[in-house]
């Protein structure tokens, strides 16, 4: 999966303009938060935020920050994912906890190397359990469950 795919995806999960009570990103457009938006230059209603805009943050802050390309396809997706609902480091330390690594939040070397000695579905699986887990003990779960567990099962069943 290449970024032009993975972003399309992604827009599947995030949808369009939420404002949600129990959300602590607050108002979002195409799952960027205002607060993102503003950092990267934004000063427009969040409602109007441009789809390419977020395709270019998607890209920069997520995408390039987790070395996308430089893992296997199987679990690509998956680190983007979580890169974007729990940032960069904490994906990168979910992986690295997934294949034996120290988990500094650093896509290195030593990661990649235990990344490319194991079987990439038995990574995404531990991965995946251990996003989760983590998920349930977000202030949002109550709020959310239901969506992120659905969010999960899509990316076993891909």
């Amino acid at each position: 999966m290449n970024f032009d795919e993975a972003f399309h995806h992604l827009l599947g999960h995030e949808g369009a303009y939420s404002n949600h009570p129990n959300d602590p990103g607050g108002e979002t457009m195409w799952g960027v938060t205002k607060a993102v938006a503003r950092a990267d230059g934004y000063v427009g209603e969040m409602k109007d935020f441009p789809v390419e805009a977020a395709k270019s943050i998607y890209r920069e802050k997520y995408w390039d920050a987790v070395q996308a390309e430089k893992l296997p396809p199987t679990i690509r997706y998956a680190v983007f994912d979580a890169a974007v609902n729990s940032g960069p480091g904490t994906s990168i330390k979910w992986l690295q906890e997934s294949v034996g690594a120290t988990p500094d939040g650093v896509l290195g070397p030593k990661t990649l190397a235990a990344i490319n000695q194991l079987n990439p579905e038995g990574i995404l699986r531990r991965m995946l359990a251990k996003r989760l887990t983590a998920m349930t003990n977000m202030s949002g779960w109550p709020s959310f469950s239901c969506g992120w567990a659905r969010r999960i099962a899509t990316l076993l069943e891909a």
